[in-house]
């Protein structure tokens, strides 16, 4: 680091300035740009930003000459499933020969495979596999991960999995936000009784783990291979009961009328919607709902039924990007190529994507204080050796990150 000069004892003190920068604050539009810009960070947030000759006299303990990098808000996964064991390679294999998702879930497959795993595996051993997942995503520039629960699906191992998840927040600098995703399947000692899975739910998952604080938030899968409209709604009314915001996985395969769903419970997040129609778009821009699009699942699963990108647009809905790394749907535990899909798959701008791991995913996550490069916010900054913005959803393979920092520090 290079020292500041320091002129006057009564001028602002800050513990980093970054100079010599250009910004993308992801607050207006065109990437919300600032040439040659300064970034003047105090107490874990920016205590101010905008064009170097306009930065006021102060004094700093530390400071840095990014030589003209780019920088933007640190990135945000906000639909993750990184606590599991083992993987589903074979059913990646059969996919390929013809199989359905649908089909090798009705067989026992699916979500099921990757519960018997993870029941069987030790919070050692899945401290070890969640941490080298999430390391992965902080290597790309990642600040911000929701992680969920969901492969328990009994007490015992729902709790275990989301304890790993804070146990993560706890040890590193990534911001963990834990989602409760006991509703993900209909486990196997539950086939035929899923009402009664649902009150196991309500009555002892939801209170076990809102007790000691383990959940952020309620997920829950509403699909014709998962969970009713009405079960969900069951759930979700416990969930705000508990003061739990929701968010859910909706119109995936089918339109069962999710998104709906989400906006009358003022969900979060509405996430994948590719069978979402009208009526669900417009609920979900009166309630301010985020549509979180996945594109790993969309390439993964081979499907053909685009989400209505343009009602979206049209309706100024929110749109966040993540990755949804999951050992079954969407083995892709890459923010960057998640970003790059979006644009191949979904026809998003660079900027959309860019907007949709930043700003729009941290509102996905409830989160307000991050996301953007602003005066106040938390420094979760990136820096990149890139020529412009929208190279980050341009190349893929790559890794343009040289510096992240975490609420001020430098990881």
């Amino acid at each position: 680091s290079n020292a500041i000069p320091t002129w006057t004892t009564d001028m602002p003190g800050w513990d980093l300035l970054l100079t010599n920068a250009r910004a993308a604050t992801m607050a207006g539009g065109n990437y919300g740009v600032i040439d040659d810009a300064s970034v003047a960070i105090a107490d874990g947030r920016i205590a101010w930003i905008g064009p170097a000759a306009e930065l006021p006299a102060g004094t700093a303990d530390d400071a840095y000459s990014l030589d003209g990098r780019w920088l933007t808000p640190a990135l945000v996964d906000c639909h993750t499933h990184l606590a599991f064991a083992g993987n589903r390679a074979a059913e990646f294999e059969q996919r390929l020969k013809g199989a359905t998702y649908e089909q090798i879930a009705r067989d026992g497959g699916g979500i099921m495979s990757t519960v018997r795993e993870t029941r069987a595996a030790t919070e050692e051993a899945l401290l070890a596999a969640t941490g080298a997942r999430l390391a992965l995503l902080r290597n790309e520039g990642c600040a911000t991960v929701e992680i969920k629960s969901g492969y328990g699906l009994e007490p015992e191992t729902e709790l275990r999995l989301l304890s790993v998840a804070r146990q993560l927040s706890a040890s590193s600098p990534v911001t963990v936000r834990t989602t409760f995703l006991g509703a993900h399947a209909v486990p196997a000692e539950y086939r035929g009784k899923a009402d009664d899975y649902v009150a196991l739910i309500c009555d002892d998952m939801l209170p076990a783990v809102h007790e000691p604080g383990l959940a952020d938030a309620v997920d829950a899968y509403c699909e014709n291979i998962a969970f009713s409209v009405e079960q969900v709604a069951r759930v979700f009314e416990t969930a705000q009961s508990l003061g739990l915001p929701v968010k859910l996985h909706a119109d995936q395969l089918s339109d069962t009328g999710g998104a709906e769903l989400a906006a009358s419970f003022n969900a979060l997040s509405a996430d994948h919607l590719e069978y979402t129609h009208f009526n669900g778009v417009s609920a979900l821009a009166e309630a301010g709902t985020v549509a979180v699009l996945l594109p790993g699942a969309f390439l993964t699963l081979g499907e053909t039924k685009l989400p209505p990108i343009n009602q979206l647009r049209d309706n100024s809905v929110p749109v966040a990007i993540a990755t949804d790394c999951n050992p079954g749907t969407s083995p892709i535990c890459s923010i960057r190529a998640a970003m790059t899909l979006a644009t191949d798959l979904f026809r998003l701008t660079p900027e959309e994507c860019l907007a949709g791991v930043t700003c729009n995913a941290a509102r996905a996550l409830g989160l307000d204080d991050r996301g953007t490069l602003e005066t106040g916010k938390r420094a979760d900054i990136a820096a990149w050796d890139i020529d412009h913005p929208r190279e980050l959803s341009y190349w893929l393979g790559t890794n343009e990150l040289t510096d992240l920092y975490i609420a001020g520090e430098r990881t």
